[in-house]
């Protein structure tokens, strides 16, 4: 059906719809005359009557105007035909009404501008260009110009009091230090040296996630998308990831069966080859995921973000902080536009490989990292640490709590399950600290660089 004819069906019979479009609509984005006549004859009705008007008045309307030929009659007659009362899905059908403003906008804009160059407009001279360029572009169905502070402050008192929707974890630390989860809008960042556990992490959030009732999207640029469903399979099956190829098909089915009445939520592993794909290809998978599978993700895991690309930068010569900061920008971006956490994860520099501290200037190629990031964390291993199968986490910077406090603490591993476990609090009673001038002993033999060879990685 064509865009315009579905936009009019929309405007007569979808009432939320041409309350939220019509103040922006003009007759002239139509591109034929029956098509703008209706138009007018639907803003005109809603205008006077605060209603929606029937095809039969609209036809009414159109029969009793003195200026319409019989040919012209015939044609709004034929559109008006072909009218149906099927309502688009609001969020697409708005998003795409203004798209197509913006786009006759332009268009219209730039044709007027030719005129007016060209000498055809006498009343406007070519100094007027700019501006009438600048208001095409400036269309947008967004009438928000900011908070009043004094105005909105009920609206402000309401916010404070009411309760965040978040992604929890099934680690007990991590849900103290983000006070109950991740929030939506937001972009996590585990920052670790190589096998030390990013990939781990982020296939154990996505599978509790997923256990949650949670729609997952997990977007892996590194492994390919059966060996990550192999580590969330020995996550979720119990099973180590050594012994999944010796497990029998009926009972793997089985397992996988009695997964699937555990939960309502999806999850969906989608790979891309290597520095390959950006924020604009994720934008597209979330289309056909809602379109196809109507699916929409409650969170989304990228693995990685060094090896993503920048959709602002394609094909352009930058350095590196310009890059990495623009993947991390246009991610956070993401999650702000789809309105749910993103998580992903960045490799510690050199230096930060022969630590068994690290900081935000073991940051791997950016520091724009830790400005954009709204959590960030390392995640630190030694070979102490994995005798007692255990991992270190670092708050590096929190927007959600103080990351003074627990900035520092451990948490279980399972390399072979691929799994993450809260451990007993007294392993907690050392190393957790809050930022005191005189860390324990334990903190200061963690926080002591060590060479590349002292260190232990998978």
């Amino acid at each position: 059906m064509n865009l315009e004819v579905t936009i009019l069906s929309n405007l007569i019979h979808h009432e939320e719809y041409a309350r939220k479009v019509l103040p922006f609509l003009k007759s002239d984005y139509f591109t034929s005359t029956p098509l703008k006549i209706i138009f007018l004859e639907v803003h005109e009705y809603i205008s006077q009557y605060n209603a929606l008007p029937s095809l039969n008045a609209i036809g009414i309307e159109c029969q009793e105007r003195t200026d319409l030929t019989e040919e012209q009659f015939k044609d709004i007659t034929v559109v008006l035909e072909n009218l149906t009362d099927e309502k688009s899905e609001f969020d697409w059908i708005v998003d795409t009404t203004e798209k197509w403003c913006q786009e006759r906008a332009i268009y219209l804009s730039l044709m007027e501008s030719v005129k007016i160059a060209d000498g055809q407009d006498s009343k406007r001279d070519k100094g007027a260009i700019p501006q009438i360029l600048s208001d095409a572009l400036g269309v947008s169905f967004d009438q928000n110009v900011g908070h009043d502070y004094l105005k909105d402050s009920d609206e402000r008192y309401d916010f404070y009091h009411k309760k965040e929707d978040k992604i929890p974890f099934d680690l007990e630390f991590f849900n103290k230090i983000t006070k109950g989860g991740l929030p939506n809008k937001t972009l996590n960042i585990a920052l670790a040296g190589t096998g030390v556990g990013k990939s781990l992490f982020m296939c154990h959030v996505a599978a509790s996630c997923l256990l949650e009732g949670k729609n997952v999207l997990y977007v892996t640029l590194e492994m390919a998308e059966e060996k990550i469903a192999e580590r969330i399979d020995a996550n979720l099956l119990n099973i180590p990831i050594q012994k999944l190829h010796d497990l029998p098909k009926i009972m793997f089915e089985n397992k996988i069966r009695n997964l699937g009445k555990k939960t309502q939520g999806k999850l969906i592993i989608k790979e891309y080859p290597t520095a390959s794909a950006h924020v604009g290809h994720f934008k597209s998978l979330l289309n056909d995921l809602a379109l196809k599978r109507s699916i929409k993700p409650d969170i989304i895991f990228v693995d990685y973000l060094n090896i993503c690309a920048s959709q602002r930068y394609k094909g352009s010569i930058v350095n590196s902080y310009t890059y990495v900061k623009a993947i991390a920008e246009e991610l956070r971006g993401l999650a702000v536009e789809t309105n749910v956490p993103i998580v992903s994860a960045t490799q510690t520099t050199r230096s930060g490989y022969g630590s068994s501290d690290v900081d935000l200037t073991d940051t791997s190629e950016s520091f724009g990292l830790p400005a954009t990031a709204d959590l960030m964390f390392a995640l630190i291993s030694t070979e102490e640490l994995e005798g007692m199968n255990q991992i270190m986490v670092k708050q590096l910077k929190n927007r959600y709590n103080d990351p003074t406090m627990n900035k520092r603490f451990v948490i279980g591993i399972d390399r072979a399950k691929m799994r993450l476990y809260d451990v007993e609090q007294s392993a907690q009673s050392d190393i957790a600290d809050s930022g005191q001038e005189d860390p324990p002993e334990i903190v200061k033999k963690f926080t002591t660089k060590k060479s590349f060879a002292e260190l232990k990685y998978d």
